[in-house]
């Protein structure tokens, strides 16, 4: 085991803390380059996911109690812009009609995640369901991005970067493939909603 892997850990705790409150933050590429470090055998593979898992449940919920709190102020300060409300508007529109689902497929998009938890507080959907569906959301997450960096590890084992880059270019294309399909839905449905 590592020196440094006590602070290893807690790196990744708080930076997935961080990024569900400040969507800027790289909790994602923390996780998976631990993981890639895992499978060197200096990190634990649960440890890691433990650790992101909790932070990221711990960051959801103090965005989720922020939009609770400050709602209104919050959302006009930080999402001012255009594309800012439109985000909200679509979050709050689709927390009505989704509420639990979105929730888990939220975290799985950097900035959506925010916007989502700070919308699930200020619209008052009920904690309860909300802690349920982000303690999913949060396990399945940190298990995803640790276990990629782990496995892109353990197949380049002689030059573990290189399972760092897949693992990261993996991530990104999941991520744009997501962004892909609902720009492609969104599209879909202004182009029915035009015809006659």
């Amino acid at each position: 085991m590592s020196d440094a892997s006590g602070w290893a850990y807690a790196v990744v705790f708080l930076l997935a803390v961080l990024d569900a409150v400040v969507p800027v933050v790289p909790s994602e590429t923390a996780v998976i380059t631990a993981g890639v470090v895992a499978s060197a055998g200096d990190l634990s593979l649960p440890m890691v996911i433990g650790l992101a898992a909790a932070g990221a449940f711990v960051g959801d919920n103090t965005a989720y109690l922020i939009g609770r709190r400050f709602g209104e102020r919050v959302t006009k300060r930080f999402f001012h812009s255009e594309k800012g409300q439109g985000r909200i508007r679509w979050a709050n529109r689709q927390l009505g009609e989704r509420g639990g689902e979105l929730i888990v497929v939220g975290r799985f998009i950097p900035g959506g995640r925010t916007v989502i938890t700070l919308s699930a507080g200020t619209l008052h959907f009920p904690w309860r369901r909300f802690a349920l569906f982000d303690a999913i959301a949060s396990i399945g997450w940190a298990s995803y991005a640790a276990l990629l960096g782990y496995l892109g590890g353990h197949a380049f084992e002689d030059a573990p970067w290189k399972g760092l880059i897949l693992a990261l270019g993996i991530a990104f294309a999941v991520t744009g493939g997501t962004e892909l399909v609902r720009w492609l839905r969104r599209r879909r449905r202004s182009t029915a909603a035009a015809r006659p």
